[in-house]
């Protein structure tokens, strides 16, 4: 003998809701704004009403996207434009404070030199017709450690037998190696001098 367990289909609510006071609607930020004062709570009450509450404001705000609101039919489902939001909403973090400039900067700003532009991270490589960055992966400046021939510079290598191509590598290494170095004293002078433009030297005179 076999027994089937009775289910309950869910209670299918009215999609038409009426309130006292209409509610007002900031579709941008899909929000309702519900100003109906809530009826008499209760301890054993208070979940339901709340439950009832935000149901129905919930398919008021659906219908008034549905009603208002230009919408697009797809084979994935029915897409709707929202509009742009009406309500400020307070920022999440604080604002951010100005970045100080640096000593070149202020000095620059002073005598009215203007910054050189900045050309970009890529540049145009004519042997494959794309564009590649000039450092880091397929960088340009590792240009010809892949050919599959490597023109041999006979002043820089001491070593007949070692590998051209990390000779080459061990010379992009060292460039940057050089350039990051030259990058922290240059960045190390720059605060000497703001350090004695700002009292410093007397200081140093005390």
């Amino acid at each position: 003998m076999s027994t089937e367990m009775e289910v309950d289909e869910p209670q299918r609510l009215p999609v038409t809701v009426t309130k006292p006071i209409p509610l007002t609607y900031d579709l941008g930020h899909l929000t309702a704004f519900d100003s109906n004062p809530l009826p008499p709570l209760t301890p054993s009450t208070l979940e339901q009403t709340l439950h009832s509450t935000a149901r129905d404001a919930t398919q008021l705000l659906i219908n008034q996207i549905l009603t208002t609101v230009a919408l697009k039919s797809t084979q994935d489902g029915v897409y709707a434009t929202l509009p742009e939001p009406i309500t400020n909403l307070p920022r999440e973090k604080p604002v951010p404070k100005a970045k100080e400039l640096t000593s070149w900067e202020k000095f620059a700003k002073k005598k009215g030199i203007a910054a050189k532009a900045k050309d970009g991270k890529m540049v145009y490589d004519e042997a494959t017709g794309e564009w590649v960055p000039k450092w880091g992966y397929k960088g340009s400046n590792k240009g010809g450690e892949d050919d599959w021939a490597v023109e041999v510079d006979e002043r820089k290598q001491e070593d007949v037998n070692a590998n051209p191509r990390s000779l080459s590598r061990a010379e992009r290494v060292e460039r940057v190696r050089k350039n990051e170095k030259q990058q922290r004293k240059n960045e190390k002078n720059a605060t000497a001098a703001s350090s004695s433009g700002s009292g410093g030297y007397k200081n140093r005179r005390r």
